[in-house]
């Protein structure tokens, strides 16, 4: 006789709530399949092309049938020469290519694999809030618990940390740090990261930084890496990505850098779990990094002339918002009366009434409810358009929700 078999998830799922990116994004998709013309502010996904000489690249080494086969693990020794030539270069920090740099499948799967290596049941992350939800979720996905310490000024940051420090037993085992921060645009400067690297030696915690948005940068900021303050390679490691950088988002190609014993726990991770990546976009890699210097500061000029129509679109509409110096998105808050319903509901609102899809800031955690997460991948007359549809949509809203029946 046929049993009846008993499907269901592992405890872990429970704690795992709905992907909200993933909810707006199938909404924005379902509307496109319509034949609707969803102009989309939400997903932080590069539409400018990667490169002319990293997609020809491509093109010329995929042709060999010697690249099809699995690659190195860890990234091929001359893409990990060409990250330690890139952080000479631009942050003065030598890296050891063979033991202090590994490759990665994007920064967020670095992200994932890294906790699972370094933290389980018993230990305690520190992450920055709001947060891009792999910064909390990898923690909880190994089994740690979360502990979000919202953003703030520098010192009273720093303040925080020390306090969980001494008032937790054991120690928390990791902080999870994100400069340029994603969604808020928050910057960090390098006394702040002396300071961090200071207190994990004197807690004796580690430290990982996302540096996903280092060179997306505005009216001549440079952010600092972590890397490069006195006694960061003792307790942590920093993630990159050529997603943003050199719009090579679907590739998948990122690094891990830093600490040697914290890279060789998360190679033993990828070992288990992955054969790398494709070779060919590990070449067109080793292209992007050594050739497309110009590439990056002309993607950087273009996210801040989008940047400047898109604050500027919503201050005429007497939204209050601050322009960003780093990363690509504008991080605002929903006046009145409109945040009275919650990020995500308006976010819904705007899609089925505007036809424009917004991140809610509740995707980023309770910490982030009220405000909006406004991508710049649009080119400049759709970021108007958009403005312009959400303006009309809102005055509706408006008289909708000051109505009776309302």
């Amino acid at each position: 006789m046929e049993q009846t078999v008993n499907i269901r998830f592992s405890e872990r799922m429970s704690q795992l709530p709905p992907y909200l990116f993933g909810m707006i994004n199938k909404m924005k998709m379902e509307r496109r399949w319509n034949g609707e013309d969803v102009i989309d502010l939400g997903m932080g996904n590069p539409m400018d092309p990667a490169p002319n000489a990293v997609i020809e690249k491509l093109c010329e080494v995929s042709q060999d049938p010697k690249t099809h086969r699995y690659p190195v693990a860890g990234g091929m020794r001359n893409l990990r020469r060409e990250i330690a030539l890139y952080y000479q270069r631009n942050y003065g920090v030598d890296l050891e290519s063979e033991q202090e740099i590994i490759c990665t499948i994007g920064s967020k799967e670095g992200i994932s694999h890294l906790c699972l290596a370094l933290v389980g049941p018993g230990d305690t992350v520190l992450v920055a809030a709001p947060a891009f939800p792999i910064h909390v979720y990898a923690a909880v996905i190994a089994g740690a618990s979360v502990i979000r310490i919202p953003i703030a000024s520098e010192d009273e940051f720093l303040k925080r940390i020390a306090t969980m420090c001494e008032s937790l037993t054991p120690i928390p085992r990791l902080l999870m740090l994100n400069y340029p921060h994603n969604p808020t645009g928050t910057l960090a400067s390098k006394e702040f990261f002396r300071e961090v690297a200071t207190l994990a030696k004197r807690y004796g915690f580690m430290v990982v930084n996302d540096f996903a948005y280092a060179r997306i940068t505005f009216d001549g900021y440079t952010a600092p890496s972590f890397m490069e303050v006195p006694g960061a390679m003792d307790v942590g490691v920093e993630f990159g990505s050529f997603s943003k950088s050199y719009n090579m988002a679907g590739w998948r190609v990122g690094y891990c850098v830093g600490n040697p014993k914290i890279i060789e726990g998360l190679g033993r991770i990828k070992g288990y779990y992955d054969y790398g990546i494709f070779s060919p976009i590990q070449i067109a890699g080793i292209v992007a990094m050594r050739d497309c210097e110009d590439d990056i500061a002309t993607q950087a000029a273009i996210y801040q002339s989008r940047r400047d129509v898109m604050c500027e679109g919503l201050e005429r509409m007497g939204w209050p918002v601050e322009k960003p110096k780093a990363g690509m998105f504008v991080w605002v808050k929903i006046p009145e009366p409109w945040c009275r319903i919650g990020s995500l509901k308006f976010a819904i609102e705007m899609m089925q009434r505007a036809n424009v899809a917004v991140t809610p800031g509740a995707g980023f955690g309770e910490e982030g409810d009220g405000y909006l997460r406004l991508a710049l991948v649009e080119n400049e007359n759709r970021i108007r358009q958009a403005l312009r549809q959400i303006r009309r949509a809102l005055t509706d809203l408006e008289k909708e929700m000051a109505s009776p029946a309302a």
